[in-house]
């Protein structure tokens, strides 16, 4: 691990677009943006990962043991990156036949050659030339302009009837006993599509700015994500995992109709059904790696406020076992349930039979692992997928069906997820 020199930040907020600005040239990146929330007392504001002097880029085999060495073999640096959805077919021996137009591998972990941490009054910088580097972000531009015009326009995958339908199959499935709940996705696409990710991101952090926020380039593909939630964390012998269930749609216009829009979170038995079936399956799969007993609840249907919705939130927490490594962890836990339903392995089948797409990154997770083992990683939701190769544009939303939903008001809530990015993009 390289020294870490600090510097002063004399304006974090403009700091922080020069940065982007300065990184943008690079071809590999990874940038974690907490975006100033206080939920879970946050170690740091933004977390930026740069260059690659090593990497592990694999699809699904022998993904998770290859990990483990490549973990092992860089013990003592910061590693970067992400897990795809469909790393589940290596878990639970599936499969994904589905189109696929972003074209992210299921594993990617990279060993920057230069990690930044910044903070509200200063900056650290983990680097051979950190003084050089410092200069150079504060020589950088002061804002984030559009190198070219956005050109993306919007496809729906399925239609809405085609949506409804699905779904009344789905409930039957529920009816039938094969599963308690699923999380269906849909595909909104642009083909030909031609974007600035930095100024998009900008945008999309502006319009929905969400405590998970990543800003994430390998090579042409980039991840354009503002993500209100957190797929797990460990702190030394300590793991926890912040599934979401539930969301109603704010009114910043009214104050009385945005409570209402809260409260019917609180009061709604359906709303609290979904949630604590994720929470139970979250408890079960903490249970495969914690010590016995430990598995607890930490809070219940906890609501929480963002600029676009109000939602749901429980945390689930345990003592890990002796000698648990960082990979077991995920690999017991992935994919997350609150992107899946329960129980997990059959829904997983019946989201492959009934969705159009392959999710790929989409409700995988992006994140970090510090010397030591200690690591936090997202849930990309809410996010821009973009390959800049193929100028192909895609972000997924959906939500967890029960036997009690309304088809009609779950694809409304699909739209009220997808706002956020339409309105980037027109």
């Amino acid at each position: 691990m390289k020294k870490c020199i600090s510097f002063p930040v004399d304006d974090f907020n403009i700091f922080k677009i020069q940065m982007l600005n300065w990184v943008n040239q690079f071809n590999i990146f990874c940038l974690l943006d907490n975006q100033c929330y206080n939920f879970s007392k946050p170690v740091f504001e933004c977390l930026l990962a740069i260059g690659s002097k090593a990497s592990v880029e694999l699809q699904s085999g022998k993904a998770f043991d290859r990990l483990q060495h490549f973990s092992s073999t860089n013990k003592k640096e910061w590693i970067f990156g992400h897990f795809s959805y469909d790393l589940k077919n290596e878990i639970e021996q599936l499969s994904s036949n589905h189109f696929d137009g972003i074209g992210f591998s299921d594993l990617h972990f990279f060993v920057p050659e230069i990690v930044i941490e910044l903070g509200c009054k200063e900056v650290k910088i983990y680097a051979d030339n950190a003084e050089a580097i410092y200069n150079c972000i504060k020589i950088s531009a002061v804002e984030i302009s559009a190198q070219n015009k956005t050109d993306a326009v919007i496809k729906n995958r399925l239609s809405k009837a085609n949506y409804i339908h699905i779904v009344e199959k789905l409930k039957q499935h529920i009816l039938h006993g094969d599963c308690y709940e699923i999380n269906f996705c849909q595909e909104f696409f642009a083909e030909n599509a031609d974007i600035d990710p930095l100024f998009i991101y900008s945008r999309l952090s502006m319009l929905s700015p969400n405590p998970f926020s990543v800003f994430y380039k390998i090579n042409s593909r980039y991840c354009l994500c503002a993500s209100p939630e957190r797929y797990v964390k460990k702190e030394d012998n300590f793991i926890f995992s912040q599934p979401i269930k539930g969301t109603s749609k704010r009114n910043l216009e009214n104050k009385i109709e945005d409570e209402k829009a809260k409260n019917y979170l609180i009061k709604s038995e359906k709303e609290r059904a979904e949630n604590v079936m994720i929470v139970d399956l979250v408890r079960n799969d903490l249970s495969k790696i914690c010590k016995a007993g430990s598995v607890k609840v930490d809070e219940l249907f906890g609501i929480y406020s963002f600029p676009q919705v109000h939602q749901m939130i429980s945390t689930v927490s345990g003592e890990l076992k002796e000698n648990i490594k960082w990979v077991d962890c995920i690999k017991a836990t992935f994919p997350m349930g609150s992107m899946t339903g329960a129980p997990k392995k059959k829904v997983m089948e019946l989201i492959e039979q009934y969705e159009h797409t392959r999710r790929g990154l989409f409700s995988g997770a992006i994140g970090y692992v510090k010397p030591g083992g200690d690591f936090d990683f997202n849930v990309v939701i809410r996010s821009i997928l973009y390959n800049k190769l193929n100028k192909y544009l895609s972000f997924q939303t959906g939500g967890g069906i029960t036997y009690s939903s309304d088809a009609v008001l779950e694809y409304e809530e699909c739209l009220l997820k997808a706002e956020a990015m339409i309105k980037v993009l027109d």
